[in-house]
């Protein structure tokens, strides 16, 4: 019997919690903290270790702390001989630099900087325009297309952000837009604002797209060792596609997760997915898209005995 084709995927910002280093104190790939914080020019052990809930919440330290956590996970899983059949990789949203690290299309130095670049550059967009986000639920993505061009009809601004899963889509926009949005949420369905610091997957956060284009531009990808399953499309590509393209277009267009886990346990033909970083999140939109899939999530270095 073959043994079950793995595909890896990657959280990103808001799995981010107070002491979530602290599980990974004693492992060998605790050493990538001081390189991280080398390249990003954070702090990352106090990030991981000492800094409050409500600092953490900051875009840029998010991000950051996410994508430590999620390469730890990655080191300490190919430790334990987990990594041996991965065939494909996906990331969510900041994710899907863990993906690109994952997949050897980026190397460590210009992963960190490009998150480190990013988190600044979305953290300052949001400053400069008031943007929030709502998941709409128990709603269907045609339903939320017609709530988000009701509110524009009505001169809000409201985009679908993320297509995360059956009953399951995110809403970005300005303050009054999501107000609007939940106002005008389809009969059975119901809009839950996320506590976040900006309309990110929207138009709102072009100036960002503009600052991490730059960043891109001295950025070294790699052909790589597995494909990653992209965000803005759900398709497969491997380090020699256009990722600078399609990591600016990212932060302005929505996160394609069903379509991505789709690709990953059809036409990839993934058995089993394996979540690498911070909390169980992607564990449980996966079952909602796949209900038949085997996910495990290693959040921590005893997850998975």
């Amino acid at each position: 019997m073959s043994p079950a084709r793995i595909g890896l995927v990657f959280p990103g910002q808001g799995t981010q919690r107070e002491g979530m280093g602290e599980p990974w104190r004693d492992t060998p790939s605790w050493a990538l903290v001081e390189e991280i914080s080398e390249h990003s020019g954070t702090d990352v052990e106090e990030l991981l270790l000492r800094t409050g809930g409500e600092q953490l919440r900051r875009t840029d330290l998010a991000q950051i702390a996410v994508y430590a956590v999620a390469m730890m996970a990655h080191a300490e899983a190919g430790r334990a001989g987990l990594l041996t059949d991965a065939v494909a990789c996906a990331g969510h949203s900041l994710g899907e630099y863990a993906a690109l690290t994952a997949a050897g299309i980026l190397d460590l130095a210009d992963g960190t900087a490009l998150v480190a670049a990013r988190g600044r550059a979305m953290r300052e967009a949001a400053a400069a325009q008031e943007g929030t986000m709502g998941v709409l639920v128990r709603a269907g993505l045609e339903e939320a297309e017609e709530v988000a061009a009701k509110a524009a009809a009505e001169g809000h601004a409201v985009w679908v952000a993320n297509v995360n899963g059956p009953g399951q889509i995110v809403l970005s926009g300005t303050p009054a837009g999501i107000d609007h949005a939940a106002e005008h949420a389809p009969e059975g369905a119901k809009l839950i604002r996320l506590s976040v610091g900006g309309a990110f997957h929207s138009p709102l956060m072009a100036p960002a797209a503009e600052r991490l284009a730059e960043a891109l531009r001295t950025t070294t990808f790699s052909p790589g060792r597995l494909p990653v399953v992209a965000n803005v499309d759900g398709e497969p590509h491997t380090g020699e596609a256009d990722w600078p393209e399609m990591a600016v277009r990212q932060l302005v267009t929505p996160v394609q997760w069903e379509r991505g886990v789709h690709t990953l346990t059809g036409r990839l033909g993934c058995e089993r997915l394996l979540e690498l970083g911070p909390g169980r999140t992607l564990a449980g939109l996966v079952k909602r898209i796949v209900p038949d899939i085997d996910v495990a999530s290693f959040d921590r270095p005893d997850a998975l005995g």
